[in-house]
This record gives structure tokens, C-alpha cells and sequence, in this order.
């Protein structure tokens, strides 16, 4: 089971779209995908067609509930959404640092740190899925740092503007920290995102990404990609010619997610 974080201490930088696509990717390819949205905004599992009014990720965090009572099936016609179960998130999330608090002599003694509380509760369905798929908030906080040790990736999508590529620093120095304390398998991806390749800046700015970080494919600002999550439909279900499909093969291929 791969464990692939997609994560940015920003928001607005298409995170949640491409999360989104990665699910159904991977779905679409026959494997078993847990998607897990840690984000109170919810916004993964609504574009899963899944809105509850409290969730319960806090509580199986700390133990006080099963993996049964969080994980269930998304909404979607097509054949795909069949290999793709949710943990959907509410804005109930917000207790989690409170919670983490409260419950903090019994963490100790389960997990020994909070930070690796996700990890020990995914071992639990590591014969269950292929993938696992993860959605987190933007901003560096228990959520995003209990992804990154617990996953085997995570991608990062950024926009290739002077003040989304400033934000990067700190998330490096947490992932740099997190490889040599608790994940030191963990890679990183930086995705451009919501690129107007057009703009000569936005070109420089990528071209001194490529010069520091593995950088990906760049995924396009098209209209495609609004139309797909408003849609609730993943741009491999468009045309053959949609310039969003293109992107994203490209990406997944770079990847080695084909």
C-alpha cells in the first residue's frame, strides 16, 4: 500500500483539484484507493459527492473508534468510484488539537508521538487498498505533519508566483526534518499548478523551481480544470483532444502513476 500526501502550507494552489484527479487516476486503473481528507473545509469530500455533518477522523486518530466508522463509499455513476472508499472530513476537524491535548497521556502510550498517530491507524487497512490518498489543510499543523510520516510521497502543488514559491521554505525545512527524525523514505514532488505558461514570469519563476527541486510537469490555469470539479467529473473522462486531460497524463506518467 502507497501512501502519497498531497500538501501546501498555502492555500489556493489547485491542492484539492489535484488530489482529486489523483483518486480517480488511480481508481480508473483498477486499484483499491482510500482517499482521506483531513481538511475541515471539506472540499475533497464534497467533489466526492460525500457531505456529512460531523466527522469522526479526530476520535479514530486517538483511538476511540474503528477504521469501520469512518471509512464509506463515494457517490459517482461511472464504474471507477467502486474502487474508491472516503474518510470524509467536516469542519468537526477543528477539534483535533484539542483533542490531541486531552487525550495526550493515551497517545503516548499507543503511538509514542501524535505525529505518528495516522501511520499506526493506516496499518490497520494496509491489505485493503493499493493507495492511499491524502488531502490536507493549508497550513503546517498536526494534519500535514502527521501525513508526512506516514506517507511514502508527498506532492506539492505550487503556483508559479514569487510569493507561492517563498511559502515552499518552511514546508521543506518540515519535510527535511521529518526525513531525518521519522520517514526517511518519504520523497517529494514540486507540481506546478494553475500555470499561465504564457506569462514570462511565471516561465522564469519555473525554470528557477526546476534549478532547485524535482519538478514535475505543470499542470495548466484552463478552463478544463474548473469545469472538472464543478462537474465532480476527473479530466480523463473529456475529450481526447482536452488540453486538462493532456496535462494530466503527463503528470501521472512523470510520476510513474500510469
Amino acid at each position: 500500500m502507497k501512501i502519497i500526501t498531497v500538501g501546501n502550507n498555502k492555500g489556493g494552489v489547485g491542492k484539492t483539484m489535484q488530489c482529486f484527479q489523483l483518486v480517480c487516476h488511480l481508481a480508473n486503473l483498477g486499484h483499491r484507493v482510500l482517499a482521506i481528507d483531513l481538511d475541515s473545509q471539506a472540499n475533497l469530500s464534497s467533489t466526492l459527492g460525500v457531505n456529512i455533518q460531523r466527522t469522526l477522523i479526530p476520535e479514530w486518530l486517538i483511538g476511540d473508534v474503528g477504521v469501520e466508522d469512518v471509512v464509506v463509499p463515494v457517490e459517482g455513476k461511472a464504474e471507477f468510484y467502486s474502487n474508491i472508499k472516503l474518510i470524509p472530513s467536516s469542519r468537526h476537524m477543528a477539534n483535533l488539537a484539542k483533542l490531541l491535548i486531552l487525550s495526550e497521556s493515551e497517545v503516548r502510550k499507543t503511538a509514542g508521538r501524535k505525529e505518528r498517530l495516522l501511520k499506526l491507524r493506516l496499518k490497520a487497512v494496509e491489505e485493503q487498498f493499493d493507495y492511499v490518498v491524502i488531502d490536507t489543510p493549508p497550513m503546517l499543523g498536526d494534519e500535514l505533519i502527521m501525513s508526512l510520516v506516514a506517507s511514502h510521497q508527498i506532492l506539492i502543488p505550487t503556483q508559479a508566483q514569487d510569493y507561492s514559491i517563498d511559502g515552499l521554505e518552511e514546508l521543506m525545512d518540515t519535510f527535511e526534518i521529518i526525513k531525518e527524525t521519522e520517514n526517511p523514505a518519504l520523497e517529494f514532488s514540486i507540481i506546478p499548478s494553475m500555470v499561465n505558461s504564457r506569462r514570462k514570469i511565471e516561465r522564469q519563476r519555473l525554470e528557477e523551481l526546476s534549478q532547485s527541486f524535482n519538478v514535475t510537469p505543470m499542470i495548466r490555469n484552463l478552463v478544463d480544470m474548473q469545469e472538472s470539479v464543478a462537474m465532480k467529473k476527473p479530466v480523463f473522462m473529456f475529450g481526447q483532444s482536452a488540453k486538462g486531460r493532456k496535462d494530466y497524463e503527463n503528470l501521472w506518467n512523470s510520476l510513474g502513476l500510469n
